[in-house]
């Protein structure tokens, strides 16, 4: 049987919390960050953005960034919103969501960016 790795999150370290499947990855470089934004847009999802501070990523609600981009195509734009994102938000995580029309609901939610704990 092979042997299973455990990956220590607390509650009580805000720095080993994990929020979603990519979290337990190394940070994503720009261009697979980029990558990730071209599959949203391939599978022809509506890219949104939301950030909130690292003490407050398990908590339902993340703040919006504008307003969902409906039908933007520009992989460039998204990741300029990203950016823009971080800088306006620079201690705060920031992740990419990917709105699938069909079903109605997220088909894609990852964090693009890691604010660091005060």
């Amino acid at each position: 049987m092979s042997t299973i790795q455990d990956y220590p999150s607390r509650l009580s370290d805000p720095a080993s919390r994990k929020m979603e499947t990519f979290s337990y990855l190394p940070e994503m470089t720009r261009d697979q960050i980029r990558a990730q934004v071209q599959w949203i847009v391939d599978n022809g999802w509506n890219p949104a953005i939301e950030h909130t501070e690292p003490e407050n990523a398990m908590d339902y609600y993340w703040y919006m960034w504008k307003l969902p981009m409906f039908g933007e195509t520009d992989v460039d734009a998204i990741l300029a919103e990203i950016e823009e994102c971080r800088t306006a938000n620079p201690k705060h995580h920031v992740r990419l969501l990917g709105y699938d029309n069909f079903t109605q609901s997220q088909g894609a939610n990852m964090v693009v960016h890691r604010g660091k704990m005060v």
